[in-house]
C-alpha cells in the first residue's frame, strides 16, 4: 500500500498566537501528518476563504491543483484517502457526511463532535454504514501524564475505581476532552443518568458556539462508578484537570498550584503523602499528542480496526455533555440514553429561558 492521501476541509488561519481565534487547528494536524510523511502526503485543502487556502497551501507543500474553496469540488476531483475536518462545530455532522458520501475511507474531525445530539449520533450512524472511520482529536488520551494515570489504575495502585472527577472551563468546548477523558479511565462505558445545574449570564461563545459560564454535574456509568465535573466559576471545587478517586487512594493529573507535578498520586493508608510520577517534559497539552492521536488513526486505516479516537467512543462522552444541560433545562435528573436531538443550552437561549448578557470589553492594555 503507498502513502495515505490526506486532504483537509476547513484551513483557518495561518498560525498566530493560541486560543480559539488565534489560528487554525488545521495547521496543527498538518504538522502532525508531516511527521508521518513516511505513511501519508497531504494533497489538498479547501476553505471559504481563497486565501486562507493558499496560504495553507504554501506552508504545507500542498499542490496548487490540490487548492480549493469548494469542498464539494475537491471530494469530487482528488482521490482522498483521509480527511481532516477542522471547521466549527455547527459544520462538523454535514461536511462529514459529505466526505463519506464521497467515499473517503477515513475522517478525522475536530472535537466537539457536533453542536447538537442529533447531528453527532446522524454523522456517527452515516459513516459506519458506509464503513468510513470516523475518529475526533480527543489527542489527550496519547499523552504520558493520562496515559500514566491509567496505568496506576489499571494495576491496582488506589484500589477499585470509585469516582472520576474533572474541573475545567466549561462543559463543551473544553470539556469535551475531559468527558472523554472519564470515558477512557472508566473503560469507555455508558452512562445511566445525568444531574446538573449552570449558570449562564455572560454570553460566552466559543467557535460559534454556546458554552456555559459555570456549571456543576454528577453522573454514573452503567459499572457504578461516578462521575463529577464543575466548570467555569465553580472549577476550584474540584482544583484539577483530573482527579480518580478509588478504594485506596487517588491520582491527580493538573493540579493547580506552583511546583505541584502535572501527574501525581497518593494510598490513603501509606502514610508517603503525594507521589510524583516522572512524565518527561509532556504537559497537559503535549508535545506530541496529535502525532500520536494521527498515528492510531492511520495504524486503524491501514491495519483495520478501531483507533481509540473513534466515534464509538466519542459518544459516550458527548452524550454527558448534551445530557448535562438537558437535565438544567429538565431541572432534574436525565436518565439515558438521552433521546432528544437538539442542543438544550442553545434552545434555553433561544427561547428566552437563558438570557445571557454581553461580554465585557476587555481592559485597555497598560503602556
Amino acid at each position: 500500500m503507498g502513502k495515505l492521501r490526506v486532504g483537509f476541509i476547513g484551513t483557518g488561519r495561518k498560525p498566530v498566537r493560541a486560543g480559539p481565534q488565534g489560528y487554525g487547528m488545521a495547521h496543527q494536524h498538518a504538522s502532525a501528518y508531516k511527521s508521518l510523511s513516511e505513511e501519508c502526503e497531504i494533497v489538498a485543502c479547501a476553505d471559504i476563504s481563497a486565501e486562507n487556502a493558499q496560504a495553507f497551501a504554501e506552508m504545507w507543500n500542498v499542490p496548487a491543483s490540490g487548492v480549493f474553496v469548494d469542498v464539494a469540488e475537491m471530494l469530487r476531483t482528488v482521490q482522498l484517502d483521509v480527511v481532516s475536518v477542522a471547521v466549527w462545530p455547527h459544520l462538523h455532522a454535514p461536511l462529514v457526511i459529505q466526505a463519506a458520501c464521497a467515499g473517503v475511507r477515513a475522517i478525522h474531525c475536530e472535537k466537539p463532535m457536533a453542536d447538537t445530539w442529533g447531528a453527532c449520533r446522524l454523522m456517527a450512524q452515516e459513516c459506519d454504514r458506509r464503513g468510513v472511520r470516523l475518529t475526533f482529536n480527543h489527542q489527550r488520551r496519547f499523552g504520558r501524564p493520562f496515559r500514566g494515570a491509567k496505568k496506576l489504575l489499571d494495576e491496582g495502585v488506589i484500589g477499585g475505581l470509585v469516582r472520576v472527577e474533572f474541573g475545567v472551563g466549561d462543559l463543551y468546548d473544553y470539556g469535551s476532552h475531559n468527558f472523554d477523558m472519564s470515558s477512557y479511565f472508566v473503560g469507555e462505558r455508558p452512562a445511566r443518568w445525568v444531574m446538573a445545574q449552570i449558570d449562564y449570564r455572560t454570553e460566552n461563545l466559543v467557535f460559534g458556539a454556546h458554552n456555559e459560564n459555570a456549571a456543576h454535574a454528577t453522573w454514573q456509568y452503567d459499572n457504578g462508578v461516578y462521575g463529577v465535573a464543575a466548570t467555569g466559576a465553580a472549577s476550584g471545587l474540584v482544583g484539577c484537570h483530573n482527579r480518580i478517586v478509588g478504594t485506596e487512594g487517588e491520582i491527580e493529573v493538573g493540579r493547580r498550584g506552583e511546583g505541584i507535578p502535572v501527574l501525581r498520586y497518593r494510598r490513603f493508608d501509606s502514610g508517603r503523602g503525594w507521589e510524583a510520577v516522572d512524565c518527561g517534559k509532556e504537559g497537559l497539552h503535549g508535545p506530541g499528542y496529535i502525532e500520536r492521536a494521527l498515528a492510531d488513526v492511520l495504524r486503524a486505516v491501514r491495519e483495520g480496526g478501531e483507533s481509540e479516537l473513534c466515534a464509538r467512543h466519542a459518544l459516550n462522552g458527548t452524550e454527558v455533555i448534551f445530557a448535562c444541560w438537558e437535565s438544567a433545562r429538565r431541572r432534574g435528573r436525565v436518565d439515558l440514553p438521552l433521546t432528544i436531538t437538539d442542543n438544550p443550552l442553545q434552545a434555553m437561549v433561544a427561547s428566552g429561558q437563558l438570557n445571557p448578557g454581553p461580554r465585557p470589553a476587555p481592559a485597555p492594555a497598560r503602556q
